[in-house]
């Protein structure tokens, strides 16, 4: 009986950190090895899945359909060598952890970050909050939640990690005549959040400076509506590329530049196991966000 061929588990976990990071380059950086090492790990396993893994596209690489069906494996194969790995060492983390996450990161980050992190630690129980900023810093406050991912508050610049800054972009349907409106001076209508709100407050103070008419012409208590609404071609709103539909334009320089938002992480620690959670539950985060900006 011929016995099969056993995948490298390193080669493996530098093709999914190059393809979870955009390129190789920075898989090398963060696995502390040359690029030309994880090139050959690469080059390895193609030759032991008898297929091309990866093509170039730009300065980036996309996985071929061969690639695509291995990287599922291969987060199972890490997963499971992982928790072997620490269960054997008696380094499960057990217990809860209460995370929360601006409404923008929600759909966008959590379903990801949350896969992952439970297959780092299953025993582990996650208790998730999606909400808006003043929420979770009420909640953050109140040490209702452990660790939050949130636009960085105004009045506390100093609160939390700032992760990166995020531009605002000026957001619309195409049923909605841009040009038209300015052009003939009209009031722009905007669709927002009921105040308070950052990026409604930064849109008219922007709007304002610029002197261009406005109009406010729906508003929603949640992002899936301001997207819905925005899709609708009810008026144009202000966020950043954080779960941006497909469908929507961004206005570029036809309208006023909005500048950015901060991005911040906020832990609240109060024993050494929960500050070891939530330092796990931190650096996936802070990939995460690096991965959306890189």
């Amino acid at each position: 009986m011929k016995i099969p061929s056993t995948l490298d588990l390193d080669a493996l976990r530098s093709f999914v950190i190059g393809i979870e990071s955009g390129s190789f380059a920075h898989a090398a950086l963060k696995l502390a090895r040359s690029t030309s090492a994880v090139s050959a790990q690469l080059k390895k396993l193609e030759l032991q899945c008898h297929a091309y893994l990866v093509v170039k596209q730009g300065r980036h690489v996309r996985l071929t359909p061969q690639g695509e069906m291995l990287m599922g494996y291969a987060r199972r194969l890490l997963a499971l060598n992982d928790e072997t790995l620490r269960a054997l060492r008696g380094e499960l983390l057990k217990g809860e952890i209460r995370i929360g996450m601006q409404e923008d990161f929600g759909e966008s980050l959590m379903p990801g970050i949350l896969g992952k992190f439970s297959r780092l630690h299953p025993e582990l129980r996650i208790r998730a909050r999606v909400d808006r900023n003043a929420p979770l810093i009420a909640a953050l406050a109140e040490n209702s939640l452990d660790i939050a991912l949130m636009w960085q508050p105004p009045n506390s610049p100093e609160q939390g990690e700032l992760l990166t800054r995020c531009p605002l972009e000026w957001i619309y349907h195409q049923d909605v005549n841009l040009d038209d409106l300015l052009a003939n001076g009209k009031p722009l209508p905007l669709v927002m959040f009921d105040s308070p709100c950052l990026m409604r407050s930064r849109a008219i103070e922007c709007l304002d400076n610029a002197g261009i008419p406005w109009q406010i012409t729906f508003v929603s208590h949640s992002l899936s509506g301001v997207w819905a609404a925005v899709q609708a071609g009810l008026g144009l709103t202000l966020r950043t590329h954080f779960g941006l539909p497909e469908n929507l334009l961004t206005a570029g320089s036809r309208l006023p530049a909005p500048g950015n938002l901060g991005i911040t992480l906020v832990q609240n620690v109060s024993s050494s196991e929960d500050s070891q959670m939530q330092a796990v539950f931190a650096e996936l985060i802070k990939d995460a966000v690096a991965g959306q900006n890189g």
